[in-house]
C-alpha cells in the first residue's frame, strides 16, 4: 500500500542498470516489468516507446500506472499462485530489488527469442546496510551468474556494494548504498534449423 513506509518516498528514477542496457530491446518491444512496486521503471520503459506490463501484487502501488499510456498493470500474486505468463512471451523482462528464486527459470522460458533479461536485487552483505536482511531475499554470491550462464547469453554481470546515490544530485538522493547483484543476458538462440 502507499501507506507503507517503503513507499513513502518513492523515487521516480529508472534504475541506472535497466538504462544502461535497455538498447538491447527490441524497438517498441513487449516488455515485462515484474514486482514493479510503484512503477519507476515501467514509466521510463513506456516513455522510451515499449510496450510494459507491469505486474506486483500492491494495488495501491499499481494505481499510480493506470491509464499511462504503453503501459498496462496486473495484479499478481507471484509466489502463491501459478507463474501467470506461462504462455506469454516477451523481448525483455525487468527485474529489480525482487527475489523469488522459483521464478528464476520461468524468466527465461518467458523471453522470445532474443530476448533480454535484465535483473538486479540484493545479496548477501546487504543486512549490513538495511533492508532486506533474510537470507531468502538476498542472493548468494555469483548466484545469478551460475544460475543462468549455462542457459543464455552473458552480457554483463557485476556485483558488490553499489552507491547509486553517487549519481543522484540533491534534494533526490533516497538510495543508501546496497549490496547488489546484476545481471544482464539475452536468451540462447534455437539451434534447430
Amino acid at each position: 500500500m502507499l501507506n507503507n513506509p517503503i513507499h513513502a518516498i518513492v523515487n521516480t528514477k529508472p534504475s541506472a542498470w535497466l538504462c544502461r542496457f535497455s538498447a538491447l530491446i527490441k524497438p517498441q518491444g513487449q516488455v515485462l516489468d515484474l514486482a514493479c512496486g510503484t512503477g519507476r521503471n515501467a514509466r521510463w520503459l513506456a516513455e522510451q516507446g515499449f510496450v510494459v506490463e507491469a505486474v506486483d501484487k500492491d494495488l495501491a502501488a499499481l494505481a499510480s500506472l493506470q491509464n499511462i499510456p504503453n503501459i498496462t498493470t496486473r495484479i499478481a500474486d507471484l509466489e502463491g499462485a501459478p507463474w501467470p505468463y506461462a504462455e506469454r512471451k516477451f523481448d525483455a523482462i525487468v527485474v529489480c530489488r525482487y527475489l523469488h528464486r522459483p521464478l528464476l527459470p520461468l524468466l527465461l522460458q518467458s523471453l522470445n527469442a532474443k530476448g533480454v533479461l535484465i535483473y538486479e536485487t540484493f545479496m548477501q552483505g546487504q543486512e549490513l546496510y538495511g533492508r532486506p536482511r533474510r537470507p531468502q531475499f538476498l542472493l548468494k554470491s555469483d548466484e545469478l551468474l551460475q544460475t543462468y550462464m549455462n542457459q543464455s547469453n552473458i552480457v554483463a554481470f557485476e556485483q558488490g556494494l553499489i552507491d547509486e546515490a553517487q549519481l543522484e544530485e540533491p534534494p533526490f538522493k533516497t538510495h543508501q548504498p546496497a549490496m547488489l547483484q546484476r545481471i544482464c543476458l539475452t536468451r540462447l538462440q534455437d539451434k534447430t534449423p
